[in-house]
């Protein structure tokens, strides 16, 4: 497995697997790489002939009081992780190999969802998603790329630019990977203390039983929230959001669900200073 920092390198090295016709999967990830991240990985390796794993802590998905500087990273750890898997490049570029300019002016933008949910909180975000999964594309000219539903509005939006600008691409998504004690992995979990960890199991408990009353027929919204609202304000959880979405359009739904449609709950929520989210399909 290679290594490789600049994109002329990469372009160079996969130029003959795309001349060959071969199948390159594209696994986008900012480093700090876990099991979720190995299961991304897997599918890649699995599916394609070829597996690059970019490693890139973009700044321009990062607002000004976030926690771009204490992002926790290790890119020789990641490197021999996603070798052991089985990926056939890293590619860890520098901001000046991405951005060489600075910030960029052309920014890819979806007006309609970038300001909801997440990023009504985080002003900007989803345009730095965008323009740097874009940019990927471009650099690799993968024909698979591979994102976990962990991060449910982030993939929802790449899969309609993808389908908005033309990319020949094709987007899997990869279900939530959970430790044993149901906790979504998240590069984010390293900020939590033992006792804030031990707390933030409440975000996946007040899923699951929402989750439950839903299967035993419950289809008032205001039911299936207040189950996550209370059990994540009973650990000391400070909610962010909590909302029920349309699967296929990402809008936020009240009243009654239709049960011709299908759902998804959205969280976001901090435990001490640590933003976490998740989510749990309603089908």
């Amino acid at each position: 497995m290679q290594v490789i920092h600049t994109i002329d390198e990469l372009r160079t090295v996969l130029k003959p697997c795309i001349r060959q016709g071969k199948s390159i999967g594209l696994v986008p990830t900012m480093g700090a790489l876990h099991d979720g991240h190995a299961a991304l990985i897997k599918a890649s390796v699995a599916e394609c002939d070829v597996t690059v794993v970019s490693v890139y802590l973009n700044p321009i998905q990062f607002g000004k009081n976030e926690d771009l500087d204490k992002y926790p990273k290790r890119l020789e750890a990641d490197a021999k992780l996603a070798e052991s898997i089985g990926a056939d490049f890293v590619f860890a570029p520098t901001n000046e190999e991405m951005y060489p300019e600075g910030d960029p002016l052309t920014l890819i933008r979806d007006e309609s969802l970038e300001s909801l949910y997440c990023g009504a909180y985080r002003p900007g975000h989803f345009r730095g998603v965008l323009t740097v999964v874009a940019k990927l594309f471009l650099i690799t000219g993968a024909n698979h790329a591979y994102f976990g539903e962990k991060d449910y509005q982030q993939v929802f939006i790449i899969e309609r630019m993808v389908r908005d600008l033309n990319f020949d691409i094709q987007i899997h998504r990869v279900k939530i990977v959970r430790d044993s004690t149901g906790l979504a992995l998240s590069s984010r979990n390293e900020y939590l203390s033992d006792l804030e960890r031990s707390q933030a199991l409440s975000i996946s408990d007040g899923l699951r039983k929402a989750k439950e009353v839903f299967d035993k027929g419950e289809q008032r919204v205001a039911v299936l929230r207040d189950l996550v609202i209370k059990s994540i304000l009973a650990n000391r959880g400070q909610v962010q959001y909590v909302e029920v979405v349309n699967q296929k359009t990402l809008q936020k739904i009240n009243g009654v669900l239709r049960p011709d449609d299908r759902f998804v709950i959205l969280v976001a929520a901090f435990f001490g200073k640590t933003r976490l989210i998740d989510n749990m399909e309603l089908n």
